[in-house]
C-alpha cells in the first residue's frame, strides 16, 4: 500500500478526503481503544519485553531501531531474542529465522534482515513468540511492532516517528496515518523516539510538544560506510519501504545522481519481470541499480550481485534516557 498524501495535510486544515473519511477513522481508532483495553489479561513474560512500536501505520522506523537496541544490549553482555509478526503471506510461526535458510517470502523481509543481529522469532500469534524466545534463553526480549497488541504486556514500549513526517493530519485510518489518536497512545509509550535530521526534529516539536509527556530521544539514519564511492554515480534507485522518498533522500545526500526513482510498495516482490525492467531502464539510462537493506533480500538470486546496497543505521542523539529504562527493567 502506498501512503495516502492527503494524510500529511495540515492537521489544523485537513483535506477534503481526510473531513470526508473521519468518521470511518474515528471508528477505526475505537476499535484499537477497545482492543487496548484488554491489556490487564495480556501474556507475562519471564523477562523483560520491550515493543518497538507507533502510532502511525509503517515507515517511522522500527526496524532500525530494534536492531540498533539489539546490537546495544549485546555489547552489554545480555542475550538478546526479536519477536516479530512477519508479514502477510509469511509463516506462522513460532519459527526461528535462519538467514542462510529462509527466504524473504517465507519469513518476511525485516525478519529475514534483523536475524543478522540477533536470533529473531516470528510468530503470529505473539505470545507463542514470546514463549519461544523465552524457552530459547532469551533474557530479554524486543518486540518488533505490536503497541497496540494486547496479548503480550509489555515492560517498555518506545513508540518510533518520522520526524519529517510527524503524526501526520492527526486522523486515524483511512482518513489519517494513525492507528490511533495520539493522545491515547502517548499515555501507554514510555519513551517517544523521533527520527530525522535536526530542521525535522525542530518543527515536530513546535508541532507535537504539547502531546509529548514521556521521556523524548531524537536520532538519524545514518549510511553505513563501506568504502562505495557515490559520488557523481549515476543511479536508478527503487525501494519497497514505507516511506521511499526517505531512502532517495538518502541516495541524493550521499553525492549519487539520482536519475530516476521508482516508489515500490511496502514489501512488494521484487520478481523477475520487475527487476528485468529495472535493469532494461537501468541500461538505457547508463546508470547502476540501487536498493534499501530490506528490498535486498527479497531480491532474486539472480540479481543479488547486479543491485548495490545503501545499508543505513541509527544514531541516536543521546542515549542516555533509552539506556536508564533499560537499566530499570533489567535490574528488575
Amino acid at each position: 500500500m502506498r501512503t495516502p498524501s492527503y494524510w500529511f495535510t495540515d492537521p489544523d486544515k485537513p483535506n477534503w478526503r481526510a473531513r470526508l473519511l473521519a468518521p470511518f477513522g474515528w471508528v477505526y481508532g475505537f476499535g484499537t481503544a477497545r482492543r487496548v483495553a484488554h491489556a490487564d489479561t495480556a501474556y507475562r513474560a519471564s523477562v523483560p519485553v520491550v515493543c518497538v512500536g507507533n502510532i502511525n501505520a509503517g515507515g517511522t522506523g522500527k526496524t532500525p531501531t530494534t536492531i540498533a537496541l539489539a546490537q546495544r544490549l549485546i555489547a552489554q553482555g545480555k542475550a538478546v531474542h526479536i519477536v516479530s509478526r512477519g508479514h502477510r503471506g509469511s509463516e506462522e510461526g513460532p519459527l526461528l529465522v535462519e538467514e542462510r535458510q529462509h527466504g524473504a517470502a517465507l519469513v518476511g523481509d525485516e525478519p529475514l534482515l534483523m536475524a543478522a543481529f540477533a536470533p529473531t522469532w516470528i510468530a503470529r500469534d505473539r505470545v507463542k513468540g514470546v514463549q519461544a524466545a523465552e524457552a530459547a534463553g532469551a533474557e530479554i526480549i524486543l518486540m518488533d511492532d505490536g503497541f497496540q497488541n494486547p496479548s503480550v504486556h509489555k515492560t517498555l514500549s518506545i513508540v518510533v516517528v518520522d520526524a519529517v513526517k510527524g503524526f501526520g493530519n492527526a486522523r486515524c485510518i483511512p482518513a489519517g496515518p494513525l492507528r490511533e489518536p495520539v493522545s491515547a497512545g502517548m499515555k501507554r509509550a514510555d519513551i517517544l523516539l523521533t527520527i530525522g535530521h535536526a530542521r525535522a526534529q525542530g518543527l515536530f516539536k513546535q508541532r507535537w510538544s504539547d502531546e509529548i509527556n514521556c521521556p523524548h530521544a531524537t536520532g538519524r539514519l545514518e549510511p553505513l560506510q563501506t568504502g562505495m564511492d557515490w559520488q557523481g554515480m549515476d543511479v536508478l534507485a527503487f525501494a519497497g519501504i514505507g516511506l521511499p522518498e526517505k531512502f532517495f533522500a538518502t541516495v541524493r545526500d550521499l553525492g549519487a545522481n539520482l536519475l530516476r526513482a521508482e516508489a515500490l510498495a511496502d514489501h512488494q516482490p521484487l520478481t523477475d519481470a520487475l527487476m528485468k525492467r529495472l535493469e532494461v531502464e537501468a541500461a538505457a539510462l547508463g546508470a547502476q541499480l540501487v536498493t534499501t537493506e530490506k528490498d535486498a533480500v527479497r531480491l532474486p538470486d539472480s540479481f543479488r550481485r547486479r543491485v548495490l546496497t545503501v545499508p543505513v543505521r541509527l544514531e541516536l542523539e543521546d542515549w542516555s534516557a533509552v539506556d536508564a529504562k533499560l537499566a530499570r527493567i533489567l535490574a528488575g
